[in-house]
């Protein structure tokens, strides 16, 4: 088996260290180590984290190869630092069933770019009206923990109530989509000023907010996990708080242009800026950001939704909603949460490797950077600003919001247990 020393890297931002990597393992970590014959990266002055997870990512594969497969998919999460990734239920066919997650498993362990870990459709088809086989696709060889029909939302509270119910069985987690449909029926951005001036159909907070309210009221009832996907407002915010106060188990993912980017850059009417959950107003942004650093926000979730350049080149109205956000997820925490000093890395390695890998149970991953643990790791050059070229990405799609944008940070090397996926910014 190979060894690997890595020499001088912060480890979570602290003071420098060497790590030494032999086969899978991290073998040790200290100062003034050296391995005969170890491969030896310098990494004086960068930031040494353990490998990210991203608990909602689109894959698209099966059906929507066009903008995305598994082997693109995760070639595009190395190249962002992640070495492990969890694959939404939404394809074609859906992942309802044993097979079709077994599928996306095998798909992911045969690249080898990083862990894929499929997502188990709440619903059969996505339709909302009877529960998929969760007991299967737990039992299947992908192990399922995760279910979500996100996309859309699970808004019959008896169906929600059941699958709380289910998945309490074997330790699982229901990820909700929280948006009531009758109140986003005709929606195009976000509810508010923007939307009045442009003239757009309006997307209320509470939309989002009342089924949250909801759904964590059942999580009580029935003593079960929940978690919420992409939460996107202040208000969103303050009932989860709520019901964190109240032991109640819910966890929460903000994404990183929920972190970032406001309903203002509407007014461009370019539909790169069309996503769902909407972009929201400045207050929320902020709120968003303080969540995530104290804890009331659990995680940082990509939702990286790749679309072919037909589906994103057209009007406003008929363009399909999504970003991809795997490559730029790390530079925009740094820019949005490092930077302003809301978090330090140990921080940001906390809010997206250790507690992702802890909601989807995802073993082997999230774990601390020492002697005996799988050496599922990233690199990052802190120093480095550049603006965003996308022609650049291993994504199959192009579509980010960031463009010609200056961000910083840039993922030099990834290795997953031990081997290298990407070497000084390129894939191996």
């Amino acid at each position: 088996m190979s060894k690997i020393l890595i020499r001088g890297a912060k480890v979570l931002g602290g003071e420098p260290q060497d790590v030494l990597i032999d086969g899978e393992t991290i073998a040790e970590v200290g100062t003034g180590l050296s391995a005969e014959g170890a491969e030896v990266v310098e990494a004086a002055g960068r930031v040494l984290l353990p490998g990210l997870v991203d608990l909602h990512t689109h894959l698209r594969e099966p059906g929507r190869e066009d903008s995305e497969t598994v082997l693109t998919g995760t070639r595009a999460a190395a190249s962002g630092g992640y070495t492990a990734v969890f694959a939404m239920a939404n394809t074609f066919p859906v992942a309802d069933t044993a097979g079709v997650v077994e599928q996306v498993y095998r798909l992911g362990r045969d690249h080898g770019y990083c862990d894929v870990q499929p997502i188990g459709a709440v619903t059969v088809g996505l339709e909302g009206k009877k529960l998929a086989e969760l007991g299967a696709m737990h039992e299947s060889a992908a192990g399922v923990t995760v279910f979500s029909d996100d996309g859309k939302c699970v808004d019959d509270a008896v169906i929600m109530r059941r699958a709380l119910e289910y998945v309490k069985a074997f330790g699982g987690v229901v990820a909700q989509h929280a948006q009531e449909p009758r109140l986003t029926e005709g929606a195009q951005m976000n509810e508010g000023v923007v939307s009045a001036e442009l003239g757009l159909g309006g997307w209320p907070a509470v939309a989002e907010e009342s089924v949250i309210a909801r759904d964590v009221l059942l999580a009580e009832h029935v003593g079960s996990r929940v978690h919420i996907c992409h939460l996107s407002t202040a208000g969103s915010v303050e009932i989860v708080r709520w019901a964190k106060s109240r032991g109640i188990q819910v966890t929460a993912e903000v994404t990183p242009h929920h972190l970032l980017l406001t309903d203002e850059l509407v007014r461009t009417y370019n539909p790169v800026y069309k996503v769902n959950p909407p972009l929201r107003t400045e207050r929320d942004v902020h709120a968003l950001r303080e969540a995530l650093a104290d804890g009331t926000i659990d995680i940082v979730a990509t939702d990286h939704a790749p679309h072919p350049h037909e589906d994103k080149d057209c009007e406003w109205a008929a363009a399909a909603m999504g970003m991809v956000g795997l490559e730029t997820a790390l530079s925009v925490v740094q820019e949005t949460m490092v930077a302003t000093g809301l978090l330090d890395w140990a921080g940001v390695a906390d809010r997206m490797s250790a507690r992702p890998a802890q909601i989807g149970r995802a073993t082997g991953h999230g774990r601390p950077v020492s002697a005996g643990e799988p050496a599922n790791l990233t690199l990052v050059d802190t120093e480095y600003r550049g603006p965003v070229d996308p022609a650049g990405f291993a994504s199959r799609s192009r579509n980010t919001p960031y463009q010609g944008r200056e961000l910083p940070g840039r993922v030099t090397h990834t290795w997953l247990r031990g081997k290298a996926t990407l070497v000084d910014g390129k894939l191996t």
